[in-house]
């Protein structure tokens, strides 16, 4: 219980002060004149300013606060290095025995991990938090066990006059080799070399006046046999790399464990680099002016990213009706150029109703048979030449053509429809999806009104036509690909014809499905990271898949489910609890993924340091003291005093209260003031009246 006079004035105070003032001059002068009485009328003037000012005896029933020390935990990966475990354990126990026999102070202990989305340790942000609801009159100090690497420290969470104390993880002799990765694009041009920027760098007491010395940097694509190279250590270094296929290309750079250093997990850097064409290269050879050559045209020459050349055939060498040469063509024919030294150039070659007219002798078809073994792509649109005697099927082409011609044309009208089969090919599935056009009987696509009639005897059928005969075959043939359109009415989908239908969009996915890009491929294994989440991915043009085994980092094999999402399609996931390469095998597929970022947050900078720390601990008045220098000391001090010593921590003593009871007596009431200033003024008047 406690008692204090305090004042609630009727008036301003102002008005008081003047009214004091003049009363002091009144009584002077009276008191000049030698009137008797001033002194009980100043008396009377007195109480009345009393009155005025409203003097009150407040009496308050308190209640003492405790201090508030909190305690700030780093739990971070990079606290799992060497011994800080132990160290932070035992200094979390010994602070907190002690700080519970202190009386009058409450411990508030924040554990903090590791950020999401590799955000690194967010230790002020936490501590910042956990004071929102802190009196500030009620904190004593904040203790922080660390090894002082945190990646939010710009930010100042104590107020003014309470100490931050840093309790160091780690020791003085503490060293680490981490390899960094500098610059790494997000693409890269197939066949090109792209420069990643890399740097191996020693930290702490190995990197102070150490000679220069050599580490061996493996470097691994796709998981494959790596090779390794000898480079100094201390300096930035470009190392050239050349993607060799579309898609996503993992890459993974180490070096090895060095003795006595504190961690190899930042002795590793992985970055993923999309393979994109820098510009696709279409040879179109068109054996005659048609309707659907044009359509052809404008298709491929829209794509900004496709060189095309085409040849248009206007009139066959054994034809000859006096019409000049120039007249029917820009240029000639440059067959030997194309077909004999350039022929490799090219990304994808399409015939476009071409036929046996001794344009292109024997052995530059069979050229064209050793492009597509040897990797490269070929499409043959059929006209109804195919079906004769001049049919390209009755060259070297005719070794590697899916389908066989039955030398019969269907000319009649009919929808083309996808395969069973094609509903989970790439190139064919979801294909009705991106047409808009649906006549009276539910048909989705246009017609077409003539077709070669084909027997397939391998590849792929992923469309019918006319009497169920196959419209769309693809293959694989050594290295490359073929397909077969049995059919030049594709452009009347362009023009609209009975509504159309979604050329363009095929077309697109057969010309990428030949250049063998990953999205299209029938039978592929994918796996997509966000994060430590792993997405998985298995297409397939079977009804079922086998078992997938996933190797993790460390070598660990397990099994995981997929489940069929859509026709030809079977998905899965999987959250990694490891940074690192993962590899997944399935039914003959391969492929790899990194989770993670390329360099761990947490493992940038991993010597125990109060670098990051030390603005703000300055700017409290706090200490720093190392774990491993043995216990710690504790000691009140009073606000304004130093907080911390050589081997000692200051908690300030706060004394703070709660009031829980309040209660008032005023001491010059209204009627006792005027009972008073009655009393003084007539004793003034008797006293003036007997002196008379």
């Amino acid at each position: 219980m406690t008692g204090q006079l305090i004042f609630d004035p009727l008036v301003p105070l102002a008005l008081i002060v003047v009214l004091a003032g003049m009363a002091v001059v009144l009584a002077v002068l009276a008191w000049h004149r030698g009137m008797a009485g001033w002194p009980f009328r100043f008396g009377a003037a007195l109480v009345l300013l009393g009155a005025l000012a409203g003097p009150v005896w407040q009496q308050a029933e308190e209640r003492a606060l405790p201090d508030v020390v909190v305690m700030v935990v780093d739990q971070s990966s990079s606290q799992t290095l060497g011994d800080r475990q132990r160290q932070t354990a035992e200094m979390v126990a010994q602070l907190s025995e002690e700080l519970a026999a202190r009386d009058g102070t409450v411990l508030r202990r924040i554990d903090v991990e590791d950020g999401t989305d590799d955000q690194g340790t967010r230790l002020v942000t936490a501590l910042r938090d956990a004071l929102a609801d802190v009196p500030p009159d009620q904190l004593s100090a904040g203790f922080i066990l660390s090894d002082g690497r945190v990646h939010d420290s710009d930010l100042a969470p104590l107020a003014a006059g309470a100490p931050l104390h840093l309790l160091l993880s780690g020791t003085t002799n503490e060293w680490d080799r981490r390899l960094r990765l500098e610059a790494a694009p997000s693409f890269a041009i197939l066949g090109e070399p792209v420069r990643l920027t890399l740097w191996v760098e020693d930290q702490g007491v190995a990197s102070s006046g150490a000679p220069p010395t050599m580490v061996e940097l493996s470097l691994s694509v796709d998981g494959e046999q790596p090779f390794a190279v000898e480079v100094p250590v201390g300096q930035r270094i470009e190392v050239p790399v050349t993607l060799t296929h579309a898609g996503r290309n993992v890459i993974q750079f180490s070096v090895p464990t060095a003795e006595g250093e504190l961690t190899d997990r930042n002795n590793s850097a992985l970055v993923q680099i999309n393979g994109v064409r820098d510009r696709l290269r279409v040879l179109l050879v068109s054996g005659e002016p048609h309707p659907g050559a044009r359509t052809w045209r404008n298709l491929l020459k829209s794509d900004s990213s496709v060189d095309l050349v085409h040849f248009t055939i206007l009139r066959p060498s054994e034809k000859q009706d006096g019409t000049p040469v120039s007249e029917l063509s820009l240029i000639s024919f440059p067959t030997y150029e194309l077909f004999q030294e350039k022929i490799d150039d090219f990304d994808l070659i399409i015939f476009d109703r071409y036929k046996l007219r001794g344009i292109l002798p024997t052995i530059y078809l069979q050229n064209v048979v050793g492009y597509v073994e040897r990797g490269g792509a070929v499409l043959v649109a059929a006209g109804p030449a195919f079906a004769t005697a001049e049919s390209i099927f009755h060259s070297p082409l005719g070794t590697i053509l899916p389908a066989a011609p039955t030398a019969r044309v269907l000319d009649q009208a009919f929808r083309p429809e996808v395969t069973e089969l094609g509903e989970r090919h790439p190139v064919t599935a979801g294909l009705a999806e991106n047409s808009a056009t649906d006549d009276a009987q539910g048909a989705p696509w246009g017609r077409w009104l003539s077709q070669v009639d084909l027997v397939d005897h391998s590849g792929v059928v992923v469309m019918r036509g006319a009497d169920e005969a196959p419209l769309l075959t693809l293959d694989r043939v050594g290295d490359g690909r073929i397909a077969l359109l049995a059919s030049d009415q594709a452009w009347l989908w362009d023009r609209g014809f009975d509504g159309g239908g979604p050329q363009a969009e095929l077309l697109r996915r057969l010309a990428h499905w030949m250049m063998k890009e990953p999205e299209l491929e029938e039978e592929a294994l994918i796996a997509t990271a966000i994060g430590n989440d792993m997405r998985i991915e298995r297409r397939t043009l079977d009804e079922d898949v086998g078992e997938l085994t996933l190797i993790t980092p460390d070598g660990t094999r397990q099994t995981l489910p997929l489940v069929q999402s859509a026709a030809g399609k079977f998905t899965g996931g999987y959250t990694g609890e490891t940074l690192g390469l993962y590899r997944l095998q399935q039914d003959g597929l391969e492929t790899v993924i990194g989770l993670g970022p390329a360099a761990p947050r947490e493992f940038e900078q991993t010597i125990a340091s109060a670098l990051d720390l030390q603005p703000m601990i300055d700017a409290t008045g706090g200490g720093v003291l190392r774990m491993n220098d043995g216990g710690v000391r504790l000691r009140d001090v009073a606000p304004g005093r130093p907080t911390s010593g050589r081997d000692w921590l200051g908690l300030v003593q706060r004394g703070a209260t709660e009031t829980l009871s309040l209660t008032r007596l005023p001491l010059l009431p209204p009627w006792l003031a005027a009972i008073g200033v009655g009393a003084l003024i007539l004793a003034g008047w008797l006293r003036e009246g007997r002196r008379r």
